[in-house]
């Protein structure tokens, strides 16, 4: 984990940025981020 401020909530997976807060403009879903790092549906 890398802190951060203003409240983002970025996720990488080898260097590649699978979910932002910030981007979205929303918090992640249940489950979502597990998915997003399993390989599926690769947003931010």
């Amino acid at each position: 984990m890398i802190p951060s401020s203003g409240g983002r909530f970025e996720v990488k997976r080898d260097g590649v940025l699978v979910f932002s807060k910030k981007a979205l403009g929303r918090h992640a879903r249940a489950g979502e981020v597990v998915r997003l790092l399993q390989g599926g549906d690769q947003r931010a």
